[in-house]
C-alpha cells in the first residue's frame, strides 16, 4: 500500500521478514507465561486477559507514526496472542464430552480461517482509500475484535469444571456441569481424577501461602515424569506444525504467486484471498468429521500430503520449469499451493492442536499447551523472517526444506502417536502412566499392504493366518 510506504518507509525483504515475525516472537514469551497464568487465575480469565492486551498493541499498530512505533505494537499484540491462544483449546477440551471434543474444539480452527478470509477481503476493500485509514483501518477493527472477546470470557464463558475441581472447588464445578449439560459419567471420571491425585489437589489449594521457591517449582511442573512424555510429544507436533510451510504461504502469499507468474499486485492479491476462501471451505467438512476421523491416521495422510506439494514445488522451480510468462509449469505450482492448503487446512490445521492438549495431564495440560504453543511461535517466527529471504537466494530450496520437515513428522507421529479419538481425556492420561512403551499402530490401509507383502514371502500355509499378522502388526511396540 502506497500510504503504508509514505508513514512507515519503504522495507526490504530482512526488514518486511522482521516486520511480520515480530509478533511471533513476543508471542513465544507470552506462551511461556500463559500455562501459569490459566493454571492460577482459570481458563476464562486468562483468555480475557490475553485478548486485552492484543486489544492495546492493534491500537498502537492502528495509530502508528514510524516503523518503530509499528514494530512496538506488534510485540504487544504478539504478547496478547501468546497469553491467549493456546488457552482456548485447552477450555473447550476440559467443557467437552469425549464424543463431541473434536468437532467442538475445531470450532476455532474454523473461526479463526473465518476471520484470515475476512482480513484479506477487508485488506482488499480498504486498499483503494486514499489515505492511510487503508491499512489503519484493518489493525483497528482487531482491536475492537479483541475487546469483545474479552467480554465475551469475563461475563459469558463459565470456568472450566476440571479446572475448579483440582483447585478443589466442588460445588462450583458440579453448578458448572449441570449447566453444560454433561452426563453424570463424566463428572464421575472427574470424581475419580480427584482421589488419585490428593496432593497435587492440595499443593495447588495452597496457591499464594507458598513460598516463592515453591512456586517457581509448580511452574515446571510439566516436567514431570507423569506428563513428560505427552509434554515431549504435543511441543514436537506444534513446533513441526509451522515447519510445514503454512504461515510462509499466508504471510507471503502474493510474493509466490507473482513468483509463479501473476504479475499484476491486485492479481496475486486476489489470488491470495481466493487462497483464504478455500482454506475457510475446507475447514468446514474438517470440523464437522473431526470425531470421525483417527487423529493419527489424519495427521499421517495430511503430513503426506503436505510434502508431496512440497516437493513436486520445489523440482519444479529447480529443473527451471516455472516461467512468468509462458508454460504450464506455472499453472502447476498455484495449483499444487492450493492442495497444499487442503491438506494441511482438513488435517494439520486444527488436529494437532487439539490432539497436543487433549493428550496432557489436567495438572499439566495449561502449561504443556502453552509451552508448545511457544513452540509454535518460535518456529513460526523463523519461517516468517527467513522465508523471504530463502526466496530471494533459491526459487526451490525453501520447499524441499518444507517437504523434509514433513516427512520427518510424518515418520515420528506414525511411531509415538496413539490414536486418542472418542477417548476421556481421563482415560488418555491413564493409559500414559500405566504403559512403558509407546504402542505403534499402524495406519489400517498401511498395514494390510504390509500383512500382504509379508505372507508372499511366508509361504502359502502362513497366508491363512494373515488376520492374526494383522493384529500382530498392529500391536508393535517402541520403547518410550
Amino acid at each position: 500500500m502506497p500510504s503504508f510506504v509514505k508513514t512507515i518507509g519503504p522495507l526490504s525483504s530482512t526488514l518486511h521478514g522482521l516486520v511480520i515475525s515480530s509478533v511471533l516472537l513476543s508471542a513465544a514469551v507470552g506462551s511461556l507465561c500463559a500455562g501459569y497464568l490459566s493454571d492460577t487465575l482459570g481458563r476464562t480469565r486468562a483468555i480475557a486477559i490475553g485478548a486485552l492486551v492484543f486489544a492495546v498493541g492493534a491500537a498502537i499498530e492502528a495509530g502508528s507514526v514510524n516503523l518503530i512505533m509499528f514494530i512496538f505494537g506488534r510485540a504487544i499484540v504478539g504478547i496478547g496472542e501468546g497469553l491467549f491462544f493456546s488457552t482456548p483449546v485447552v477450555y473447550i477440551c476440559e467443557i467437552s464430552p469425549p464424543q463431541k471434543r473434536g468437532l467442538l474444539a475445531y470450532t476455532m480452527q474454523v473461526l479463526v480461517t473465518l476471520g484470515l478470509c475476512l482480513g484479506y477481503f477487508i485488506s482488499y476493500g480498504t486498499v483503494r482509500i486514499p489515505s492511510s485509514l487503508s491499512w489503519r483501518l484493518p489493525l483497528a477493527l482487531q482491536s475492537v475484535t479483541a475487546i469483545l472477546m474479552a467480554a465475551a470470557s469475563s461475563f459469558y464463558l463459565p470456568q472450566s469444571p476440571r479446572w475448579l475441581t483440582y483447585k478443589g472447588r466442588r460445588e462450583e464445578a458440579l453448578a458448572v456441569w449441570d449447566q453444560l449439560g454433561v452426563l453424570t459419567a463424566e463428572r464421575e471420571k472427574d470424581d475419580e481424577l480427584e482421589q488419585k491425585e490428593p496432593t497435587t489437589t492440595n499443593r495447588e489449594l495452597a496457591g499464594r501461602n507458598q513460598p516463592w521457591k515453591q512456586q517457581v517449582a509448580s511452574a515446571f511442573k510439566i516436567f514431570r515424569k507423569d506428563g513428560r512424555k505427552q509434554m515431549a510429544l504435543g511441543v514436537f507436533m506444534m513446533g513441526m506444525q509451522q515447519l510445514s510451510g503454512i504461515d510462509g504461504v499466508l504471510y507471503y502469499a502474493p510474493l509466490l504467486f507473482q513468483q509463479a507468474g501473476l504479475s499484476s499486485t491486485k492479481a496475486s492479491f486476489l489470488a491470495s484471498g481466493v487462497s483464504a476462501i478455500v482454506i475457510f471451505a475446507v475447514t468446514i467438512p474438517a470440523f464437522l468429521f473431526a470425531d470421525q476421523w483417527n487423529r493419527r491416521s489424519s495427521t499421517s495422510y495430511g503430513g503426506l500430503g503436505v510434502f508431496a506439494c512440497m516437493t513436486i514445488i520445489g523440482s519444479l522451480y529447480a529443473s527451471d520449469s516455472v516461467h512468468a510468462n509462458e508454460g504450464g509449469g506455472r499453472w502447476v505450482v498455484i495449483v499444487a499451493i492450493y492442495i497444499f492448503l487442503v491438506f494441511y487446512c482438513m488435517t494439520w490445521a486444527g488436529g494437532m492442536k487439539i490432539y497436543a492438549s487433549e493428550i496432557q495431564p489436567v495438572a499439566t495440560r495449561a502449561g504443556a499447551t502453552s509451552l508448545g504453543q511457544s513452540a509454535n511461535c518460535i518456529t513460526n517466527f523463523l519461517v516468517a523472517l527467513t522465508t523471504p529471504i530463502f526466496l530471494a537466494s533459491s526459487s526451490f530450496g525453501v520447499y524441499f526444506f518444507f517437504g523434509g520437515a514433513s516427512i520427518l513428522t510424518v515418520i515420528i507421529c506414525t511411531i509415538f502417536m496413539p490414536e486418542t479419538r472418542g477417548r476421556s481425556l481421563e482415560a488418555i492420561d491413564e493409559s500414559f502412566r500405566q504403559s512403558n512403551v509407546v504402542h505403534f499402530t499402524m495406519p489400517t490401509t498401511f498395514r494390510k499392504v504390509m500383512s500382504r507383502v509379508a505372507s508372499r514371502y511366508r509361504g502359502p500355509e502362513s497366508r491363512v493366518s494373515s488376520t492374526s499378522s494383522d493384529v500382530e502388526m498392529d500391536t508393535l511396540a517402541v520403547p518410550s
